[in-house]
């Protein structure tokens, strides 16, 4: 296996695990306690994870997917949903985590 190919795999299970660990917290409604701590909910935890986990998934999926754009076409998704992740659901600064302690 040669090392552009391991590099996908590896990120292809990043983006599984962060799915699966974002579905799992929406799904049951609880998540760790230091990844509750670190949002302003856990379904916010939840569609940060998920968002951030399905566009791995794509961006490593788009590159091996058929069609002349079709890798520009998934990089571009995969970037407005990590922005809309970062934007919509980030994680709360440390001094906000601190004070909720």
């Amino acid at each position: 296996m040669n090392t552009s190919t391991w590099t996908l795999v590896v990120g292809g299970l990043i983006g599984l695990a962060l799915t699966g660990f974002g579905v799992k917290v929406l799904v049951t409604g609880q998540a760790p306690a230091s990844t509750a701590r670190a949002f302003g909910s856990v379904r916010e935890a939840g569609l940060y994870h998920l968002f951030f986990g399905v566009a791995l998934i794509l961006l490593v999926g788009g590159t091996k997917l058929p069609g002349e754009k079709t890798s520009i076409v998934t990089a571009v998704v995969a970037v407005i949903l990590a922005l809309w992740a970062i934007v919509r659901y980030r994680p709360k600064r440390q001094k906000e985590v601190d004070e909720h302690r």
